[in-house]
This record gives C-alpha cells, sequence and structure tokens, in this order.
C-alpha cells in the first residue's frame, strides 16, 4: 500500500504538469463545446442592410442583410460546383457512391458557410465535423483531399469565428483545425497550418480594430455627455447670476422706497397706502425672482456681474447689431409687451440673442424672421432663419447654445422646440409671463 505521504509529493511533483494540460485544454473546450461568441458582432452598416423595397414590404423583415445574402449565394454556388464536380468524377471512375452520398458529400463541403454569419462557432463545430465525413466519403472521388472550393468555405468560417470570438477560443480553433488537417492529410499539413494562421490572425486583427473604434465611440459618448452637463451647469450659474443681479435690483428699490413713502406721504393716509402697495407689488416679484434663483445653481466664488440685464427693451439694438453683421432681419412684436416680468424678459432676449448668434455662425448671410408676441399669459418667441450662403455638410455641428435656451425655459416652466426646417433651422419658446405670488 502507497503511503499517503507518496500521493501528496507526487501530487506536488505532477502539478506543473497538470496546470499545463488544463491551460491547453482549456481553450478546445472552449472551441468545441462551451465557448460563445460576441453576442451580436458588429452591426451591419446601412451599405450592407438597406430596407426591403415597397413591393416587398409583406415579407416578414423590413431589411436585407447582404452579408447573409450573400452566403447563402455562395453556398448554393459551392454546393452545385461540389456536386457537379462528384457526379462527374463518379461516372467517369464508375464509384459505388450513391446519389444521396454525393449529395451528403456537397452538403458536407458547402453548408457551414450558411451558418457562419448567425452562428460562427456552430458552423465552425459543423465544418469540423462534416469535412472529414466528407472526406472519407469521397476519398475515391477528390485526390487530394482538399479542394479549393473546400479551402474557400473553411476560411471563411474560421474567419468569422476570429472575428467574432475571444482570443482563447480562436486559439482552440487553430490547434483543433491543425489537428484535424493532420489526420485527414499529414501531407498537405503545412498548407492547411499556413492558410489557417493567416485566416485567424487577420479575423483577430478585425475584432481588435472593431473593439478598439467601440470603445473609442463609447469614450466620446461619455465625453460629450460630460460636456454637456459642464454646459449646463455653466449655463445655470449664468442664469443664476444674471437673477441674481435682478433680485438685488428690486430689494435696493424696496429699501429705497421704504425710506421714501413715508417722507414723500408727510402723514397723507393715500400717498402712505400707495406707497406701501408699490413696495408690495416689488416685493412680491422679488420673491418670484428668488424662488427661481433657488431653482438653479450658482458659483460659488462669490463674483457677480453687476451690469445691467438687457431685456425686450433692446431689441432693436440686437436687430441692428446682427444686421451689421450680414443678416437680414425682420422683427415684428405683438401684443402689449411692457410691465414683462424681468426674467422673462431676460430670458427672450436671451434666446432671441443666441438665435442670431447661430444665424451668424452657422448660416452667414441668411434671411431671419423674428417674431415676439404676447398671448395672454404666455410670451411667444420664435426665430427661423434660411441656409444663407452656408456650403453643403457645414453647421451641423450644435454647440451649448440650446442648452441655454431649453435651461432658461425650463426655468420659466416654458417649452421650446428647436430643429432644422427645410434648409434652414427653426427656435420656437413658450414663456409663461403669470407670476406665481
Amino acid at each position: 500500500m502507497i503511503p499517503s505521504s507518496a500521493w501528496q509529493a507526487l501530487a506536488r511533483h505532477t502539478r506543473p504538469v497538470r496546470e499545463a494540460a488544463a491551460r491547453l485544454a482549456h481553450p478546445l473546450v472552449e472551441a468545441l463545446v462551451t465557448g460563445e461568441p460576441d453576442p451580436a458582432g458588429r452591426p451591419r452598416s446601412r451599405r450592407l442592410r438597406p430596407r426591403m423595397p415597397r413591393v416587398l414590404g409583406l415579407l416578414p423583415f423590413r431589411t436585407i442583410d447582404l452579408v447573409l445574402l450573400t452566403d447563402l449565394v455562395l453556398t448554393f454556388i459551392l454546393f452545385r460546383d461540389f456536386l457537379s464536380t462528384l457526379e462527374d468524377t463518379a461516372a467517369l471512375v464508375n464509384s459505388p457512391l450513391d446519389p444521396d452520398g454525393l449529395v451528403f458529400t456537397a452538403l458536407a463541403f458547402s453548408l457551414p458557410l450558411a451558418l457562419r454569419s448567425r452562428w460562427p462557432l456552430a458552423a465552425w463545430r459543423m465544418a469540423i465535423v462534416l469535412i472529414p465525413l466528407g472526406t472519407v466519403v469521397s476519398r475515391q472521388l477528390i485526390d487530394p483531399p482538399y479542394t479549393g472550393n473546400i479551402g474557400i468555405m473553411y476560411a471563411l468560417v474560421v474567419y468569422a469565428v476570429a472575428a467574432r470570438s475571444e482570443r482563447h477560443i480562436t486559439v482552440g480553433v487553430w490547434i483543433v483545425s491543425v489537428l484535424v488537417a493532420w489526420m485527414i492529410h499529414p501531407g498537405s499539413l503545412a498548407l492547411v497550418i499556413g492558410i489557417v494562421t493567416v485566416t485567424v490572425l487577420f479575423g483577430h486583427n478585425v475584432r481588435a480594430r472593431r473593439l478598439a473604434v467601440g470603445l473609442l465611440a463609447r469614450e466620446e459618448q461619455r465625453s460629450q455627455r460630460a460636456l454637456a452637463g459642464q454646459a449646463v451647469l455653466e449655463e445655470r450659474a449664468r442664469i443664476a447670476r444674471e437673477l441674481h443681479d435682478v433680485v438685488a435690483h428690486h430689494m435696493s428699490v424696496i429699501a429705497i422706497q421704504a425710506e421714501a413713502v413715508p417722507l414723500r406721504a408727510a402723514g397723507n393716509a393715500g400717498h402712505l397706502e400707495e406707497g406701501l402697495r408699490e413696495i408690495r407689488a416689488l416685493s412680491l416679484a422679488a420673491m418670484t425672482e428668488m424662488r427661481r434663483v433657488l431653482g438653479v445653481l450658482r458659483e460659488g466664488d462669490g463674483h457677480a456681474d453687476i451690469a445691467p440685464q438687457p431685456g425686450l427693451g433692446r431689441l432693436e439694438e440686437l436687430v441692428d447689431t446682427a444686421r451689421s453683421a450680414g443678416l437680414t432681419v425682420t422683427l415684428k412684436l405683438g401684443g402689449d409687451l411692457t410691465g414683462l416680468p424681468t426674467a422673462v424678459s431676460l430670458s427672450a432676449y436671451r434666446i432671441a440673442q443666441e438665435s442670431l448668434s447661430n444665424a451668424m455662425r452657422h448660416a452667414p448671410g441668411s434671411v431671419v424672421s423674428m417674431r415676439i408676441a404676447r398671448y395672454g399669459a404666455e410670451l411667444h418667441v420664435q426665430v427661423t432663419n434660411d441656409a444663407g450662403h452656408r456650403s453643403t455638410g457645414e453647421g451641423e455641428r450644435v454647440g451649448h447654445g440650446l442648452i441655454g435656451m431649453r435651461e432658461r425655459v425650463s426655468m420659466l416652466g416654458g417649452s421650446l422646440w428647436a430643429g432644422p426646417v427645410g434648409a434652414g433651422f427653426a427656435v420656437t419658446a413658450i414663456l409663461p409671463i403669470a407670476e406665481d405670488a
């Protein structure tokens, strides 16, 4: 009886061998049994997956996969070529192989190609079983056992596996391919190794490039989201500074009124009551603006722009500036625009200003139609421009100006629509006017 210490010593000495065998068996098991390709592979471009014509709209699919269609056509061509070659050869040598055997052999050498686009590993596993069987069945008819058609079919299947599978699975496919080729025909081993190696390396490089492109695209999306978020914060900070100045203005006026009203009233109850009404109105306006200030973020640097904030009263100045820059601007005003809340007037001015800036930047020399009108408790701002002197393909990049517009409209509880109209661009904003006391 062998003592347990001897078994333990033997296990320690054979451990490296067992680990090496496990590392070698892992890719083989993955390739033959447990491995799976990437879930979806690389999405087809529109050129490789066009939409179905309307006359074929009754079919259950709406697009045509040109790669899959090519595989099916090539499978049929290879099958017919194999079958024709086998039938001609069988007639010449008077082979006892029946027609069913000829059809089986032709299918064995062509059918895996039809599956490689959707199920690459299943197609390869089918090929690695059917090719030896087809070779054994047709050994009397094919000499050497590999033809150019078999090489094309197998190379395409192996490429699909390498382009959509992890590296260890691809390594297992290469090892199994070499072993099967050695068992079928050792004399052709060098040729098979060369073809399979080149195909595997090419497919693996394609997969690595696709993964790198996908990773880069995801990083760009994250970067764009981060930039958009930063732009939102910056715009909110700017809006908060502007509203801070508006509130500060109201509070200053309230303080002055509170000091001046008693002096102006001089004991007159009517004058005193009128002054107090003015102070109350200013206080309610200041409270409304303060609520809006609290709804946005403000930088903690403590700096505030103390310059007077613009409003709709400076629209003519803004339009004159745009005209001097080469735009043809038509301004139409409707309704009573006096007495608007400061935040509404400021936001409408900024939306008009940003719309004109976008027209100057993306459609120089364009014709701009601007309409600002009051309808009951809403202020409508509509700015439309044509393509101007812009050449095809220019001006398609969207900056952060629209983000600022949306932030302003959202702050006031309004709605905004912005998008292309024909060859030009249009911005429509609806701003509520009613103040919350």
